[in-house]
């Protein structure tokens, strides 16, 4: 065996730097723990958070990325953009069951660790998580110069919400005739992507430079909108989050085989509105939100504080004894 006189460093992998970067991101994770905060100090090899002052909690649990949205943000100089979005993806599909986010963990893969704009993401993920009560309580930066492509930023999120038991939504009450409300979107949001991209491959005119902003808005969070029903005392019988798949595959996962007859309002988006444009209406509706980030069952006697609650709040329409969802989309 010979011996090499090779370091990590020399490998590729420069452990102080991603030291140092820790300690420049510290005081942009300080501002997560606002309502929430860690029981134990931060930076320990586990995060620990104290659930005393729930009576009867339940812990709920969501992974999700960015997907190839990233290649675009990192594109157009939007990283900031995929922090957002990477808490958007997983806060809000703890929220569907009526629960608040109390704590999130990252895993960045990165070339090189001067090279990737990690500062900036960090900055998008630690404003969005403090808008929505979340402690940022750990994470990995993993440098792997043979693995990760130099151009590549590869970006998971985790997140823990908790509810009191008593609190958590049970899709077996949502009853025929009841009422299905939409909170808009801000755009695609974070999927769909490689069919975006492809679209744009094909058509380099499909999206102008004037429309990148409308087509990379981050996504939203519907944080405010959970949080304002629970202050009003609404338990809507059930709530869901529009990713990949579309309306039908992912208001189906709470409908318990039941059915709706739905009408979608207008999209805005100029950005989005184009990319439906370019396809069958029926690939759309699969790949995309089409305007609706969020679906909201409520029982017609809660319909009228919901809709005082919600003022963005859309009838899309009713629950069916039909397992199949029937989505109109008559300015498509």
């Amino acid at each position: 065996m010979k011996k090499q006189n090779l370091s990590y460093k020399d490998a590729g992998v420069d452990t102080e730097k991603a030291a140092e970067l820790v300690g420049d991101i510290g005081e942009m994770r300080n501002r997560t723990e606002t309502k929430h905060k860690l029981m134990q100090a931060f930076g320990l090899f586990a995060a620990s958070f104290d659930l005393s002052p729930w009576d009867n909690p339940v812990i709920l649990v969501a992974c999700d990325g960015v997907g190839t949205k990233i290649q675009l943000l990192i594109k157009h100089d939007m990283p900031e953009i995929a922090g957002v979005d990477l808490v958007g993806m997983n806060v809000n599909d703890v929220l569907t069951s009526n629960a608040m986010p109390v704590l999130f963990l990252d895993y960045i893969g990165i070339h090189n660790i001067e090279k990737a704009p990690i500062t900036r993401v960090i900055e998008g993920l630690t404003q969005a998580l403090k808008d929505c009560d979340c402690v940022l309580a750990g994470g990995e930066t993993a440098e792997m110069p043979g693995l990760v492509h130099e151009d590549i930023v590869e970006l998971s999120g985790f997140v823990v919400g908790v509810a009191e038991k008593k609190d958590l939504l049970n899709p077996e009450e949502i009853e025929v005739g009841d009422i299905v409300l939409g909170i808009p979107s801000s755009g695609v949001h974070a999927n769909g992507f490689s069919l975006v991209r492809k679209l744009m491959e094909n058509d380099p005119e499909l999206i102008p430079d004037e429309l990148i902003p409308d087509l990379l808005a981050p996504t939203r969070i519907y944080y405010p909108e959970v949080k304002a029903m629970q202050d009003a005392g609404i338990r809507p019988r059930g709530m869901a989050h529009i990713t990949g798949g579309g309306i039908r595959e992912n208001f189906a996962r709470i409908l318990n085989g039941k059915g709706a007859d739905l009408t979608l309002p207008e999209w805005k988006n100029p950005a989005a509105r184009r990319l439906v444009d370019a396809i069958p209406l029926e690939n759309a509706i699969h790949a995309f939100n089409m305007g609706i980030g969020w679906m909201i069952v409520v029982s017609p006697e809660q319909l009228d504080a919901a809709k005082t609650t919600l003022p963005e709040a859309i009838e899309l329409g009713t629950i069916t004894e039909n397992e199949s969802i029937v989505v109109k989309v008559p300015w498509a």
